[in-house]
């Protein structure tokens, strides 16, 4: 990020004396800069579709029947949403006060809707002329009566509607967890075999990101100007802030209120799993370590960290969801859309269900928050914008993730009573 915005201000600089020199670097970013970048968010838009339906719905059969699972169970999920919708919540609250997609001027938000393509520009009038919410609307909004055709969009500028998908891919885990044991082995390991291949194809495209994203943002600092930079300085901080204040700040009021652990000795105690969520960007390579720091040194019950703390890391994603729903605002405002109350709210409850939906690996959010800018017609190349900074903001969000693992799983070790034989 550093490369390319230091290249493209220093063309910009050149540009003010040389006109001639700008306007030949903008043909260099228009006509191999940009295509190289757009090979790197195909192959994210690519996966966007299987890895949402495989991988949420791989994460409600392996729930099995929760009937079956009893309250502790019912805890666990209850806890895993209230604590991504409150993340969620606290990072579109910072949105809206600050906004910082909102600090372009009318100008460049203007040049940004031609630079692409006037998708964005089709859709804002869209916008405009859209029919007020109402019950029918909200129906087919979450259950078209097309399925296949909401997925695959409606012209060759649209990559499809994930709501709906998202609908569908909950009915059908729905459905497999509650068939036999033997069938519903076959259809998670089905599922979970195609999220791996998807993965993958997602592991390709970040091979090309220390290339691929220095080259946008060249690209987008000498068609726009520095505003951009000051605006995705300005979303980092706010980012950051809010994860922080989340983990920090919500889940000691959650260790305060529901556990015996004071959260100051709480912190000192996972320190370890935290820097090493930071470093490795992973939820899933930081497993062990949190499973060792709840049963060794916090004190949790061996069955419930086996089984609150391997499903937080596939569903309890309360960094990524607030990064999720912060992005797609940004680059609402970066375009100059306007999402009102009602659009938000249903942000929120999709951030959530996204998230669990997010691989345990890094970037694996990335395809998603490009479902998610399909979802509310915002164009979903702008997520170049922010990933030039996405290595940083997952680092913090995975760590972010992790500590609220470890929090709800005390928190439900402390609420869920003994059985005869651990007693």
């Amino acid at each position: 990020m550093l490369v390319g915005a230091a290249a493209g201000g220093a063309t910009v600089a050149i540009g003010a004396f040389a006109p001639a020199a700008l306007t030949g670097a903008r043909w260099v970013a228009t006509n191999v800069f940009d295509p190289f970048g757009q090979v790197f968010l195909r192959l994210l838009f690519f996966v966007v579709m299987p890895l949402v339906f495989a991988s949420l719905a791989a994460g409600v059969v392996q729930l099995g029947r929760l009937s079956r699972l009893g309250p502790l169970a019912g805890r666990t999920f209850l806890l895993f949403f209230c604590n991504m919708a409150i993340a969620v919540a606290l990072g579109m609250v910072m949105m809206n006060v600050i906004q910082p997609g909102n600090r372009l001027d009318e100008a460049t938000q203007m040049r940004l809707v031609e630079e692409f393509g006037g998708a964005a520009q089709q859709q804002i009038d869209r916008n405009a002329q859209s029919p007020p919410l109402t019950p029918s609307l909200i129906v087919d909004m979450f259950m078209p009566r097309n399925l296949l055709g909401s997925f695959v969009g409606n012209d060759r500028n649209t990559l499809g509607d994930v709501l709906p998908l998202i609908v569908f891919a909950i009915l059908v885990g729905a459905a497999g967890a509650t068939l036999a044991p033997e069938q519903r082995a076959r259809v998670q390991n089905g599922l979970a075999l195609v999220t791996d291949i998807m993965t993958t194809i997602v592991h390709f495209a970040l091979r090309l990101a220390p290339f691929a994203v220095p080259a946008m943002i060249y690209s987008v600092v000498v068609k726009i100007g520095f505003d951009i930079l000051v605006a995705l300085g300005v979303f980092v901080a706010g980012c950051a802030a809010c994860m922080l204040i989340h983990l920090f700040g919500t889940m000691s009021i959650w260790l305060s209120l529901w556990t015996k652990h004071r959260p100051r000795d709480f912190f000192r105690q996972i320190k370890t799993v935290l820097l090493t969520a930071f470093s490795t960007s992973s939820s899933a390579a930081t497993l062990p370590a949190a499973l060792d720091a709840a049963q060794n040194q916090l004190g949790v019950r061996p069955s419930v960290a086996g089984f609150v703390l391997p499903l937080g890391t596939t569903m309890n994603m309360s960094g990524t969801a607030l990064y999720e729903g912060c992005v797609v605002l940004f680059v609402a405002q970066v375009f100059g859309f306007d999402l009102g109350f009602g659009q938000q709210v249903t942000l929120l409850l999709l951030a959530v269900f996204s998230a669990v939906a997010v691989a345990g690996i890094p970037g694996g959010s990335l395809p998603l928050i490009a479902g998610l800018l399909i979802t509310f017609g915002v164009p979903p190349e702008g997520i170049g914008i922010v990933l030039g900074v996405d290595r940083l903001l997952d680092m913090t969000r995975t760590m972010v993730n992790v500590g609220s693992d470890v929090v709800t799983t005390l928190v439900v070790d402390a609420r869920t009573p003994p059985t005869n034989a651990e007693t």
